[in-house]
């Protein structure tokens, strides 16, 4: 039976509590609690793979202890539980409180989307089951490696090359990150495994293939006016933005600063225009709030597109995808560049 991640919801209003078991009681084991002090007498009998807390609670009218707070107690208590804000948005000290100091994962802004509230939790929970399946295989290569540990007491005679399993293991161990920690979605290293994996699908059922890389458009204006936390909050919201923006069978990941790449299978280049362009339209129609200031941003997008019967290798796909890219910045930003690749030279 597949893992249901936990999911504490705690808030003042009812209807939040009550909108989110019904909305996610499928999905999801749910508890809910009206305030902090609630919250930890459910804790104290049930684990919690992600918690959503509001911003401020009251007791007869007095302000009581603060969402920041609690998730701040959250993470010296528990820390591998996923924390998330629910916060106004003009309430910027609080925001910046519940990251400095509760080292909230997640912000949702309000007045929130239904969408936006549940992309953010379902997020958050694929974070903790790539977590889970990294910690499962954490111990599996535990096991693994006190084998060979044993092995090497048992026979040395074989310790040179028990050793190198030792050391090729070891180092799986030290790559096994696959989640951006800033953005949630897949990193680099996720990105080229899932690349790699859909190639190798291909080559046994050939099928249009397209590769998006975006760029973010003189980010580092943006890091200039806002400083790093504001250029964070950016690439964030850009990552719920593009997440929103791809079919559910492509897949979002961060390869770079503020690099991303979409993998679209079964996309053939009409179908990577229409992709690129709408993404590159809501993004350049879309904006942010920071600090109470509006922020736009615009991308520019390159992306490679196989035909199906088109062998290709990755380091093909990439490149191509980064040579469409900068024809798309060459030409002023703020588009898209589409180029076929004809045949695998």
């Amino acid at each position: 039976m597949p893992y249901k991640c936990t999911l504490l919801a705690v808030h003042e209003e009812e209807f939040l509590l009550h909108l989110l078991t019904s909305l996610l009681s499928q999905d999801f084991h749910i508890f809910t609690a009206s305030s902090p002090e609630r919250a930890r007498e459910i804790l104290a009998q049930h684990s919690a793979d992600i918690v959503i807390t509001g911003h401020q609670f009251a007791h007869d009218g007095v302000p009581n202890e603060s969402g920041p707070q609690f998730l701040d107690w959250m993470r010296l208590h528990h820390p591998t539980t996923v924390r998330i804000l629910v916060c106004p948005s003009a309430e910027t000290d609080c925001a910046l409180e519940a990251i400095n100091r509760g080292q909230a994962q997640r912000l949702l802004l309000a007045p929130w989307q239904t969408d936006t509230l549940l992309q953010i939790i379902r997020q958050a929970a694929r974070t903790v089951l790539l977590e889970r399946s990294h910690e499962q295989l954490l111990e599996e290569l535990r096991r693994l490696n006190l084998e060979l540990e044993q092995r090497v007491q048992q026979r040395t005679g074989q310790l040179e090359e028990a050793n190198r399993q030792l050391q090729y293991k070891n180092s799986i161990l030290e790559r096994m990150a696959l989640t951006d920690p800033l953005t949630g979605l897949p990193n680099r290293r996720a990105m080229d495994r899932l690349v790699r994996a859909e190639l190798q699908r291909r080559a046994r059922h050939p099928d249009h293939l397209a590769l998006a890389i975006i760029d973010i458009d003189h980010f580092k204006d943006v890091n200039t006016r806002y400083l790093l936390p504001g250029g964070d909050h950016v690439l964030v919201w850009l990552a719920q933005l593009l997440s929103q923006a791809v079919r559910t069978i492509d897949t979002v990941g961060r390869i770079g600063g503020e690099e991303f790449m979409v993998l679209a299978p079964g996309t053939n280049a009409e179908g990577a225009v229409v992709l690129a362009e709408r993404i590159r339209k809501r993004i350049e129609e879309s904006e942010t709030i920071y600090q109470q200031q509006p922020v736009h941003i615009t991308v520019s997008i390159g992306v490679a597109a196989v035909p199906d019967a088109v062998p290709v290798t990755y380091d093909q796909l990439k490149l191509r995808a980064s040579d469409a890219l900068g024809e798309a910045k060459a030409a002023g930003r703020n588009r898209c560049v589409v180029q076929t690749m004809a045949g695998a030279g």
